[in-house]
């Protein structure tokens, strides 16, 4: 396989990733989210995992969980990242976006059990910001066309 078709792939299964997460949590689709626990019922989709925080952080955790603004750029993030890698348009801002997600999440398992320091969303934030840097959106993916976009050349952030 071609290293260029290999990065697109990996960019739209890991948007997929982004992107189950979100569906899951808004609608209880009964994969980590039972029915009936869905955003969609009213349920916030971080209380529960931010209350069970332990650790050094766990009171900086605790504070947000259940916080509707919160929740909102949770839930906002992972559908943004999402997304982003599975069509191929803004892949570095989603790789920005979505390695902050990660980053939170790694912070509040910290320490971490399996391992003094290193866990998947460690790995997640490397292959996020590599997939950002050689430009993952353009194999397989919309980039090229995103990038002709007048709002997107108005705003560059968003290639």
């Amino acid at each position: 396989m071609k290293k260029e078709n290999l990065f697109g792939l990996t960019r739209i299964v890991l948007g997929w990733v982004f992107l189950w997460a979100a569906l899951d949590k808004i609608f209880g689709l009964g994969y980590t989210t039972k029915a009936g626990k869905a955003w969609f019922n009213g349920v916030s989709p971080t209380a529960g995992f931010l209350k069970s925080v332990q650790g050094p952080f766990a009171g900086f955790f605790h504070s947000f969980a259940g916080n509707v603004a919160v929740d909102w750029l949770f839930m906002l993030g992972l559908l943004f990242v999402g997304i982003g890698f599975l069509l191929g348009t803004h892949v570095k801002l989603s790789a920005y976006v979505g390695s902050v997600l990660m980053f939170f999440i790694w912070l509040s398992s910290f320490p971490i059990k399996t391992n003094p320091f290193i866990d998947e969303h460690i790995v997640y934030i490397l292959v996020l910001l590599t997939l950002a840097s050689v430009g993952a959106g353009q194999y397989l993916g919309l980039e090229k066309w995103w990038k002709k976009q007048n709002f997107v050349k108005k705003h560059p952030i968003l290639e």
